[in-house]
């Protein structure tokens, strides 16, 4: 079973599960109060802290408060899903967000706690490697990690709030930090992620064992998406440098069956840089416990349909919750011989169930249910399904290394070579030639349903006129460049009278 590194994040102490199939643990077993200075002074605890700073990875599906999983979040406010659920009520922030009408009350309101949650531990763990302890080896590359994990958290506060507060080292009273613009938290954070990328310390892929630490490849594509996002040009021949080199390395190649990478026996294959490992083994996840507690992943519950009569792999019995429904057109985009239509999308038009609102019979089939992927959950099944979430794939990689290489005036047969491998791994003809175009319109049918779709249309200046209301009267509002970032929430403004609302 390829779930390497399973993150534990219970109300006691933090577990690190790993081997490739084993279930040995390393527990904390800090119970009777002694200093952090007399604890953290071994490879064991240090390595219990910094599973504690990877734990906040998990949280956004449900942490207790919402449900807020990454995927639905960035999914909603394109132009490929509708936001379903019961009602246009049902998570009534989605439903704001969608229609780009959110306010502090209804915005993403607990991505700010998990991950300043996830920026404190990673502070922690830089703070106890520098104490000493451990060896020297482990000890930077724990340290490493925190830091790109770091990175990493703030990376996504800054593209959904953009103005945020942000520190280094963990705050102590009144608990505050000066909130800094977006453009400013963006040249604090690509000095940090250049030292860690010129430090080598992390490998550019772990052993298998390892799978699920950041990696050097990883710090590659934060690096690419990054850049790119902020439109930094004169960073773009250092990220076309890092493409390049994850497609010179024998550590990475496109997986050639496009199905299996959605699979469990596809998981860590050759395509992935960058998994969220979720486990249905000894999960924790339960309605009686702390939705914290690590274990399974409760997307595929979110976004599947009600009242399942069984059958495609999945029982009876079975329920989902209706959310994200695929649209029509989305299915549409797809040419006939294209393999990842079917792959992408879970079409049950010939199926009965119980409808909800904006259905279509299309759902998200990267991460659909299937009842083998959470048959050995201990605890509630629907909460723990075992599919892991696909952040960065090399598949990403060739189309980065693409469309940096037309920005940068380099080769367009080189450009059209990598956006090709994609297009035919596919299972189609070849594009002529590589433009901007071509190059977004792949990038739209290879990852779609996997948050990226968005944040392309914000950074090539599209969404003005892709995001605009639609025939079904559903989005009956356009977005302008004032929506790029989202409204804080409310609890946090008044929490922190300094903060600033952003304008939307």
């Amino acid at each position: 079973m390829n779930k390497h590194i399973t993150i534990f994040a219970g109300a006691v102490a933090t577990l690190l599960m790993l081997g490739s199939c084993s279930k040995d643990f390393l527990e904390i077993k800090k119970t009777d109060g002694e200093p952090l200075e007399e604890y953290y002074t071994d490879d064991e605890t240090l390595n219990e802290a910094l599973t504690s700073a990877y734990a906040p990875l998990h949280w956004p599906d449900w942490d207790n408060v919402a449900y807020n999983d990454l995927t639905v979040d960035a999914e909603i406010l394109g132009d490929d899903f509708w936001v379903g659920g019961r009602d246009n009520t049902d998570n009534l922030h989605w439903h704001k967000l969608f229609n780009f009408e959110a306010d502090g009350n209804n915005t993403l309101s607990t991505l700010w706690g998990d991950f300043y949650s996830g920026i404190k531990r990673c502070n922690d763990v830089i703070k106890y490697c520098s104490w000493g302890g451990g060896t020297a080896a482990n000890r930077r590359s724990y340290e490493m990690q925190a830091r790109l994990l770091r990175v990493y958290y703030y990376n996504i506060l800054w593209h959904y709030y953009g103005n945020v507060p942000f520190y280094l080292e963990n705050l102590s009273l009144p608990y505050t930090a000066p909130q800094i613009t977006a453009d400013e938290i963006y040249n604090q954070l690509l000095p940090e992620l250049e030292e860690i990328i010129a430090s080598k310390v992390l490998p550019l892929r772990w052993e298998a064992a390892e799978a699920g630490r950041v990696s050097q490849a990883m710090a590659y594509m934060l690096y690419a998406e990054m850049v790119m996002y902020q439109k930094d040009t004169a960073r773009y021949p250092r990220a076309l440098t890092y493409m390049k080199e994850l497609i010179a390395s024998p550590d990475y190649s496109l997986n050639p069956n496009f199905a299996n990478l959605w699979e469990e026996s596809g998981e860590w294959c050759s395509e992935s840089i960058f998994e969220i490992n979720y486990n249905d083994d000894q999960a924790q996840r339960d309605w009686g416990a702390a939705a914290l507690n690590a274990g399974g992943s409760v997307l595929p519950t979110l976004i599947s349909p009600n009242q399942w009569p069984g059958g495609d792999g999945w029982n009876t019995g079975e329920d989902g919750w209706g959310f994200l429904p695929v649209r029509l057109e989305t299915y549409n985009m797809y040419e006939e011989g294209d393999v990842r239509r079917d792959a992408t999308i879970w079409d049950v038009r010939g199926y009965t169930y119980t409808e909800r609102y904006q259905d279509t019979h299309l759902w998200l089939g990267k991460y659909r249910p299937y009842s083998d992927n959470n048959k050995d959950c201990p605890t509630s099944k629907n909460l723990n399904y075992n599919n892991n979430k696909r952040i960065y794939r090399y598949a990403e990689t060739l189309l980065n290394a693409a469309e940096l290489l037309l920005a940068t005036g380099g080769s367009s047969a080189e450009a059209l070579k990598y956006l090709n491998e994609v297009r035919t791994r596919a299972g189609l003809t070849g594009y002529d030639s590589a433009t901007l175009d071509n190059i977004l319109n792949e990038r739209h049918l290879e990852f779609c349903g996997e948050g990226k779709r968005y944040f392309d249309l914000v950074r090539t200046d599209k969404a003005a006129t892709v995001l605009v209301p639609d025939k079904y009267g559903y989005r009956t509002n356009s977005w302008t460049p004032s929506k790029k970032h989202i409204p804080l929430a409310q609890s946090e403004l008044d929490a922190d009278p300094t903060l600033k609302q952003n304008e939307y």
